[in-house]
């Protein structure tokens, strides 16, 4: 049996419960992105993810199981057509939950919960060719290891081991503070000219003066959404969102 979920239930019952968070996964994979509450976006994700694991099965009990939650069957037609080959790259890590602020009247943390549509970046794709690459060579760095062991080195090779060995640079004050290259910047003491929030968990920037800057949280900053976009950050809301008109005089 699955562990319950901690904290107060979502709805007046479980089947209330169930039922909302059918709604909010049909209204996700039809709308591609909806607002809701922080509480209901945390506990809609772990279904949506699992829905779109289903459906990147494609056969007909995955189908079948995810018919069990999302009724409308175009929805279901079109998780299985569109959004499941969009996610075939992806190894989980299909929804995306950004903070826009409270709500007036109660006051009740709101957020933005979308389906991560772009592609991986060429950084992400670098990363997961480097683990391959490190789980293919581990099997022979312990052979050679072994090999190694049984046979003792002298002291002249030892020596020379220790000469040819290759000194390592002390990594720099700018790695530590420019995580994402050259315009970047981490860290509290932010320079003058960087006044673009950068969020990791999303991957999405703020231009100063859109909608959902003030209620961001900067994690990294940028001097320019070119340096942003080359980090791998993408435009939050879109291009359009981001792209702000001075004032007229």
């Amino acid at each position: 049996m699955p562990t319950p979920t901690k904290g107060p239930r979502l709805g007046g019952g479980p089947a209330h419960e169930r039922r909302m968070l059918a709604n909010l996964a049909t209204a996700l994979f039809e709308h591609r992105r909806i607002t809701t509450t922080e509480t209901r976006a945390k506990r809609l994700r772990p279904l949506a993810e699992r829905l779109i694991t289903f459906a990147k099965r494609g056969d007909l009990h995955a189908r079948r199981r995810v018919l069990t939650v999302v009724r409308d069957k175009s929805v279901v037609h079109e998780l299985f057509t569109e959004i499941a080959p969009l996610m075939a790259e992806r190894n989980g890590g299909y929804t995306r939950i950004t903070k826009i602020g409270p709500r007036k009247g109660d006051n009740a943390s709101m957020v933005v919960i979308e389906l991560v549509q772009e592609k991986l970046s060429p950084k992400q794709a670098t990363v997961r060719e480097a683990e391959k690459a490190t789980k293919k060579a581990a099997p022979k760095r312990a052979a050679a290891k072994d090999d190694s062991s049984k046979k003792p080195a002298g002291k002249k090779d030892a020596l020379a081991a220790l000469v040819d060995a290759p000194v390592e640079d002390a990594p720099t004050a700018e790695a530590d503070t420019q995580p994402y290259g050259e315009g970047s910047y981490q860290g509290d003491d932010v320079p003058e000219g960087f006044t673009i929030k950068g969020n990791v968990d999303s991957m999405k920037y703020h231009v100063e003066g859109s909608q959902w800057y003030d209620a961001t949280e900067a994690e990294v900053w940028f001097a320019t959404p070119e340096a942003a976009e080359a980090a791998g950050f993408v435009p939050a809301g879109g291009a359009k969102a981001q792209s702000v008109e001075p004032d007229e005089a």
